[in-house]
Parts: C-alpha cells; sequence; structure tokens
C-alpha cells in the first residue's frame, strides 16, 4: 500500500479521500488555489502546495504543477477525486511518465470512453444497447445545426469530453438554435477545453440507473449494483439513491449485466460508472462511462459497507479485487441529497460567499467542504456539502434524510436546502415514480413556502423589548427597527420597518411574552418563538435560524435563506437609473456582447455573467445605444456591479 499520495482536488471529494488515508495510515498533501488559502480540505495534509490564483484554469487544471507538487514532496500516487482533471488523459499520461500511479483506469481507456462518440461507437461493438443519434463529434456550429435538423426532435445536444450535465441542450424547437449551440460549445470549452459536440434522439421520460464496477485492468469485474439518479435538475443531479426503486428484477439484471460486459471488453482498472437511461418500457441505453468516482458513491458505499476509495487505493497499488462478485451484497436503502450554493427561486443562480454559520445533522453522514463556516469561491462547483441517509427501507431512508434536512443550517449565502425538502416531501417522489425531467417541470417546487414565517422573524429579530438586557432579541434596538409613532390597535406593541431580501416589509407587534412575539403582517398573526439563545426557534412551525450580518441578519426559515437589512430610504437618479445593467451574482464577464456606440434592442444580450460554471445573461430591457463598459471580458465582478452602461431611448 501507499506511503504518500497527492489529492489533486479540493473541497468535500479531496476531504473524502483523506478520510480514507487517515484510516489506512497512508500521508497525503494537499493542494490549494489562492482562494482556498484557508480551506478545510487542507486539514492533516503532511505538506499543502499553493497551484495559483482562484479561477480553476490557473491553479487546479494545471497538470505541470500539479504534476511537479506530487514528485517535489516524494509522493508516489495521485488521486484525481472527480471533476476538474479526473477524467483528463493527458493528465493521467503525465503523472505516469513523471513515474507516480493515477489512481484511476488507464490513459488510453480515459481517452476512449472521454470521448462521447468513440464510447458509443465501443460499446455498440461490444454489444451494450446504445443511445440513437451520431457518434461523430464537432466543434462547428453549422455541422451541429445540421445534424440536429437531420433527426427528428426532441434531441438532445451534449459535450463530447464533458460530463455531470454542463453544456447539455434538450432542442425542442429549431427557433433560437443557433445560440443554443453557441453557449453549449462554450460552457463545453471553458468546463472541459473541449467544445465538440454530439447529437442524440432525445428519450421522452427516461429513469437515469448508472451500475458502479470495478475492474482489474485483465479482463474481471465485478459490479456494486446500481443507483437510480433520475431527480435532476438541468441534467444536474440533485437526490440520489441506492437500489434504484420499483424495478423489476430482470432489468435489473440487464444493467448489471451490460456494465460488465462493457467494463471486460474495456480490461477496465479501478472505479467506474456506467450510466444509462431506462425508458418507459423498461429498455435500456447506454449513456456514457464515468471513468472515475461518483460524487454519489456514498449510497453505494452505505447499502454495501464498503469503503469505494479504499478500494481505488488497493487495485492502483496492484491488488486484486478486494472482494468476488458473490461476496458483494446490497442492504437496505440509501439516499443523497446534494447541497448547493445556490439559489433555486432565481433560477438556481450561484450563490458563493461567506458562509457565517453551518450546521450539519447528527446521527447522517455528511461529506462536506466545511464545518462550522467557511468561503465558497465563486470559480468553481457550487456544491457545499452531501448529506446521506440510510436505513432498512426506502420509507425509512427518506424519512431520515427529510428529518436531517430540517437540521441543517447554512448561513451566509442562499442555498438549496429548503428546495431539498419540498422535494423529498413530493408524492411522486416519496413513490419513486420520477424521470430525469421531473424536477424541470415541477416549477412550483422552486419558490420557498416560507415567506410569512419569513416576514415574521424579520421582525421578532428587530424587537427591542421581550427578554433580559443582552438578549440577542435586543440586537435590532438602534437599527431603525421600532417606530414607536406608529402605535395602533392592532400593533399594541408597535411597528417595524425593514428590507426582507431587499423588499421592504412592514409589520406590527401584537403581543410578547418570555419565550417569543405575536408578528401581524398583511393581514395574518405569526408566533415567532425562540429558545433559549434566541437566535433560534419556530415560526408558524417552521424552524428558523439567524446570526448577524454586516448590516442586517442572515436568516434561515424552513430550509429558506433570506436576508434582513433595516429599510433603506434610496433615491435614485432617473437617468443614472435608466442606464444600469448589473451583474446578478457574483462571477467573471464570460463575453460581452456590445461596444460603446452599438445599438441595441429589447431583450438583447449586453453582456454574460459566469459563475461556478453556470451562465447569466444580461440584456437590454428597452432600445438604446451603449455608453461605456465598465469590465472587461475575464474580470471578476461582484453582485451588483455596473457591467454596460445605455442611453436608451426616451419613451415615444
Amino acid at each position: 500500500m501507499w506511503k504518500r499520495i497527492l489529492i489533486a482536488n479540493r473541497g468535500e471529494i479531496a476531504r473524502r479521500i483523506a478520510r480514507t488515508c487517515r484510516r489506512l495510515g497512508i500521508e497525503y498533501v494537499a493542494v490549494h488555489s489562492g482562494a482556498d488559502a484557508a480551506a478545510a480540505h487542507l486539514g492533516g495534509a503532511v505538506e499543502t502546495v499553493c497551484l495559483g490564483p482562484g479561477p480553476a484554469g490557473d491553479s487546479y487544471l494545471r497538470i505541470d504543477k500539479l504534476v511537479e507538487a506530487a514528485l517535489r514532496t516524494n509522493c508516489e500516487a495521485v488521486h484525481p477525486g472527480y471533476g476538474f482533471l479526473s477524467e483528463n488523459s493527458g493528465f493521467a499520461t503525465a503523472v505516469e511518465r513523471a513515474g507516480l500511479v493515477f489512481i484511476g483506469p488507464a490513459p488510453e481507456t480515459i481517452a476512449m470512453l472521454g470521448d462521447k462518440a468513440r464510447a458509443k461507437a465501443l460499446m455498440r461493438a461490444a454489444g451494450v444497447p446504445v443511445v440513437p443519434g451520431t457518434d461523430e463529434a464537432s466543434d462547428d456550429p453549422g455541422q451541429i445545426e445540421a445534424q440536429v435538423r437531420a433527426i427528428d426532435l426532441p434531441v438532445l445536444l451534449k459535450p463530447s469530453a464533458g460530463g455531470g450535465g454542463k453544456g447539455m441542450q434538450v432542442i425542442t424547437r429549431h427557433e433560437g438554435l443557433a445560440g443554443a449551440i453557441e453557449s453549449a460549445i462554450r460552457v463545453a470549452r471553458s468546463s472541459f477545453g473541449d467544445g465538440r459536440m454530439i447529437v442524440e434522439r432525445y428519450i421522452d421520460q427516461p429513469r437515469h440507473i448508472e451500475v458502479q464496477i470495478f475492474g482489474d485492468g485483465r479482463g474481471g469485474a465485478v459490479h456494486l449494483f446500481e443507483r437510480e439518479c433520475s431527480l435532476q435538475r438541468r441534467h444536474q443531479k440533485v437526490v440520489e439513491e441506492a437500489p434504484a426503486p420499483d424495478l423489476p428484477a430482470e432489468a435489473r439484471q440487464r444493467l448489471l449485466e451490460a456494465a460488465l460486459q462493457g467494463a471486460r471488453s474495456l480490461n477496465y482498472r479501478n472505479a467506474g460508472t456506467f450510466e444509462f437511461i431506462v425508458g418507459r418500457d423498461l429498455q435500456c441505453y447506454f449513456l456514457e462511462v464515468n471513468t472515475r468516482l461518483q460524487v454519489e458513491h456514498p449510497v453505494t458505499e452505505a447499502v454495501t459497507g464498503l469503503d469505494l476509495v479504499e478500494w481505488q487505493l488497493r487495485v492502483a497499488a496492484g491488488e486484486p479485487l478486494p472482494l468476488a462478485q458473490s461476496a458483494i451484497a446490497c442492504l437496505g436503502h440509501a439516499i443523497e441529497a446534494r447541497v448547493y450554493a445556490e439559489d433555486p427561486a432565481q433560477d438556481f443562480r450561484p450563490s458563493p460567499g461567506t458562509v457565517a454559520r453551518a450546521r450539519w445533522p447528527a446521527g447522517l453522514r455528511v461529506d462536506t467542504a466545511l464545518d462550522a463556516s467557511g468561503e465558497v469561491p465563486p470559480f468553481y462547483d457550487p456544491m457545499v456539502a452531501k448529506i446521506i441517509a440510510h436505513a432498512g427501507d426506502r420509507q425509512a431512508a427518506l424519512d431520515a434524510l427529510r428529518a436531517g434536512l430540517d437540521d441543517t443550517v447554512l448561513l451566509g449565502v442562499a442555498a438549496n436546502v429548503g428546495y431539498l425538502s419540498r422535494v423529498l416531501d413530493d408524492p411522486a417522489v416519496r413513490s419513486g415514480h420520477v424521470h430525469t425531467r421531473y424536477l424541470d417541470e415541477r416549477k412550483d417546487l422552486l419558490a420557498p413556502r416560507s415567506r410569512e414565517a419569513a416576514v415574521a422573524v424579520g421582525a421578532a429579530l428587530h424587537f427591542p423589548v421581550i427578554a433580559e438586557q443582552g438578549s440577542p432579541w435586543t440586537r435590532g434596538a438602534g437599527q431603525g427597527a421600532m417606530d414607536r409613532h406608529c402605535l395602533d390597535a392592532g400593533a399594541s406593541l408597535g411597528r417595524v420597518h425593514f428590507e426582507l431580501d431587499q423588499e421592504p416589509v412592514a409589520a406590527g407587534f401584537a403581543a410578547a411574552d418570555g419565550q417569543g412575539v405575536d408578528v401581524a403582517a398583511a393581514g395574518k398573526v405569526s408566533r415567532v418563538v425562540r429558545d433559549a439563545s434566541g437566535l433560534r426557534g419556530r415560526a408558524d412551525g417552521r424552524g428558523w435560524e439567524a446570526c448577524p450580518s454586516e448590516s442586517g441578519w442572515h436568516v434561515q426559515v424552513g430550509g429558506d435563506h433570506y436576508t434582513v437589512h433595516p429599510r433603506r430610504i434610496r433615491e435614485l437618479d432617473g437617468a443614472d437609473a435608466d442606464r444600469l445593467a448589473t451583474a446578478p451574482m457574483s462571477g467573471v464577464v464570460a463575453a460581452l456582447s456590445v461596444r460603446p456606440g452599438d445599438r441595441v434592442q429589447p431583450g438583447d444580450t449586453l453582456a454574460i455573467i459566469e459563475a461556478m460554471k453556470m451562465e447569466h445573461a444580461i440584456t437590454a430591457h428597452q432600445a438604446g445605444t451603449v455608453r461605456a463598459l465598465r469590465h472587461a471580458r475575464g474580470e471578476s465582478v461582484r453582485e451588483g456591479d455596473l457591467i454596460v452602461e445605455v442611453d436608451y431611448d426616451a419613451a415615444p
């Protein structure tokens, strides 16, 4: 077994790999960017190496710096984790040429399977069923458009070199096709360094089921059963589970055998995941092979009782597969929810920033990038943690995970905790009857259902007279919260004005005691109760927690994140307000579509901001002329920064 390895990754997966290394007595070297200089994944490392500035292209994607770091710190092997360079055959080759061991498949296997078009051809030759479509990959927009138009709609457009759903587009009509193709190519190049796309027939309402396999590199392979990954939004997995629910034994066996057949045909080495889509007729089609550890590997570990990272290390060290197929069993049911720093109500807009307070559920497995607090940089994927529940059956696992989300707190950045709770409460999800488009169709799950309770909590945080001197409930006093000139019958203890997520609100205090306060707002009275700390409790039956920010409060109610500030009276000059084209979130200017002097029409794209590998367009709201560009392509910007000045035409 290894004495020392380099973990070529960051965040929760770097910490996950480190956990197994510590258990096995293996030393590890951690790497980081300038943005991660104080990150939790550096803890416990025998050495740490800074790779460069924050952007991944200057740090975590620098093959030369990673190999040099491994050699300089006397490592024997390199574990790539997932994401970044984990499926880059050039990285695997560079590691091996340096005399190190790459903890993963052979470089040539990664190259073959990383090209999705070639992978389809290989699996077709091996007798594995594949999705109908072209095997030819291209980054020529005109050629791609011709391929799309040659196939009956709907069509799926996806990066040949990619994964995780980034850059994928479902084409249901030909209008706007050119723009969709250009966006997909741009995201693919940014994410994977390769803009080539393939075109496939889109299978309506399929399930996404994958099979975890391990190969010894000599034709031997075992499976560790399957995982259901159908709960996705925009092809990005949100909730995964093992085993797949309501899957007939015959269909399960076909999937497992197809994965093993494919792995053996490749003489596959180390961990791999064969992904399939399963139609409503239970016919399965090969989708792709992920030549790395998967984000959702913990659910497989839960039902098998095995440590997949340990398996990776042992196979890479030349040991045989740890167990024969007959010795691998699937016991109980496991479900995982991914916690992202993003705002579902704002089209899943990424929310980088500082997590002022985090709390994770006791009794469940939590793989997280941070513990009590930490930074979420704008340069990387927005996933912060994974919460995993394992129980004797699916319903018990669902209940345990749902309760765990109620005990999860993430204050300081918007997060999807409330959204995950609503997803797990959904009847179709509870029954297991979903497909890969289900969450995209359930727009009603996006909006928080806790706003009324959040208004009540925001008001209560400003209430100055509830309890003993020094109570956190007095923090609001002096922040412009109380207006003692607004007493009335419906607010006998006064009225408060503040902003909830920048929207002005007003609420009255109807009654109070040592436990809490009754808040009247919008014709409803809500009871806000707090515990001894004064910074958490319940409101309208929903749990809430708060912590102070620089100018107000961060608040989480029912899993949904809010900001509370004293009301700000701000008068903007009309001409200045008309010219505002600001960044919708912190990120990087990915593209500027205009120059000073250009004419724009309503809906025209002025600029594109990229954060955590997602693109967001800034558009003109009426006709006008571009006055100035305040930022250049590639520059980092913060939410609210002015990007483009436009002199809009006067209304007729």
